[in-house]
Formats: C-alpha cells, structure tokens, sequence
C-alpha cells in the first residue's frame, strides 16, 4: 500500500496547498472588512434626484456664459431630504437636466462654519450628514465629494452618532452604498502629523450599551468542567 494513503490527511501535499490557499483567502477576507465595515447598508433617498432645488441666499448672480447661477452669503439649499449649507454655492445643469452644486466656505474657516451637507438614507431613520471646506453634489450619480478638512457621519435619526469618519477628500455613493476617504496635510495635527485617515464605527447590533448596576460579586467555582476539584 501507498504511505502517502496512510497519512493523516492534513500532511499529504494537495491538502496543504488547499489549506495555504485556504488560509489566504481568509486573510484577504480580513483586510477587506475593515472598508466593508465603512459602507452603509441602506441607499441614500432614492426620490432627492427627481425633486426641485431650492435656494435661499443673499445675493444670486446668473453667468449665461458659463451658465451657472451663483449664490453668496448664508447659503442654504434644498433638494428632497439633501441639505447643503454653504458661504457661496455653484449650480449648474446639464443638457439631460441633471443638477450638479458646489459649496464653498473661506479657506481657514473654523470647524463650526464649514459648509454643511445631509441626505437621509432609504427606508430607515438614518442620515448621512458631513462638513468640509468644499462640498460637491453631482446629482447623477447620487456622489457627494467633501474636500478639505473633511468629515462624514452616520446618525441614527438626526442626533444619534454612529460612525464618524475624518479625511482630506470622502466621497459618499449613495448609489452604491461606498464611502471612501483619502489623507492629506490639511488633517495632520499635533496627534496625527501624516493627516491619515481616522474612523470610528459602531457595531451594526446598536453599539456599545453603557454600563449600568451594581458591580458582581465574584465566586470561586467549586467544579472544573463538571468534575469536582481535588
């Protein structure tokens, strides 16, 4: 008879190279979860494309050159549940009707007057909401590109923080369900000087409860899986 039939299964060659290609497949797996974990699991409204926008500002100047309208000053925009809060706003249309927008706010802006953007998520109590020096919205591929001092977040309703993700440049898909996030030097600080990437998500059963009651009294075990200790 062959040895190699009387060894254990596990040692014979092809059952190595399975186990090998085994073993990789799960590691690519695993570094894989970590963006997968960054997707959103619901689209973003479906209905926010086919609704009209709506603009309240300052001031409003029309390029019929360029054909852009123009808003400054407290900008705010509406369209379906996509808010978008900026200094100054771009709005241009496409041949197919298409709407595309750009807010802005001075460069150096303090964190708390970044231009602003929200959109609700389908079917769900959920938002998307992220502020930014730079805001664009192409309405045709549902894609919303925050720039510079960059952060997302997901709410459960509109107060609730589930994840937060900070970057240089994130774009959101809502057609698709994919955040993405570069780094950049204009995130870098004294705790993170190379401007990586940071993120912190919650797990998809509701997150961490808080602690609550009276501690547990510890007891020593008189048994040991079932049998009684010598």
């Amino acid at each position: 008879m062959n040895d190699s039939l009387l060894r254990p299964l596990s040692d014979r060659p092809l059952a190595q190279g399975w186990r090998r290609a085994a073993i990789a497949t799960l590691a690519a797996f695993a570094a894989a979860i970590p963006l997968a974990c960054m997707a959103p699991a619901a689209h973003a409204e479906r209905a926010d494309k086919d609704k009209p926008l709506n603009i309240e500002a300052d001031n409003m100047t029309y390029d019929d050159l360029k054909q852009q309208t123009i808003f400054t000053g407290h900008v705010v925009a509406t369209k379906g549940t996509i808010l978008i809060k900026a200094d100054k706003l771009v709005v241009t249309q496409d041949p197919q009707g298409y709407q595309y927008a750009t807010g802005t706010v001075a460069p150096g802006t303090p964190d708390a007057n970044l231009a602003y953007f929200r959109q609700k998520r389908e079917g769900i109590d959920e938002y998307v909401d992220g502020t930014a020096e730079r805001i664009d919205y192409d309405g045709k591929q549902d894609l919303t590109t925050l720039t510079t001092r960059a952060t997302v977040r997901r709410l459960q309703g509109l107060s609730t923080v589930m994840d937060t993700v900070h970057g240089s440049v994130i774009t959101y898909d809502g057609q698709n369900d994919f955040y993405t996030a570069k780094s950049g030097s204009d995130v870098a600080g004294p705790g993170n000087p190379k401007g990586r990437v940071r993120a912190t998500l919650s797990p998809r059963n509701g997150g961490a409860q808080p602690l609550a009651g009276a501690s547990a009294t510890l007891v020593p075990s008189t048994t040991l899986k079932g049998a009684p200790q010598q």
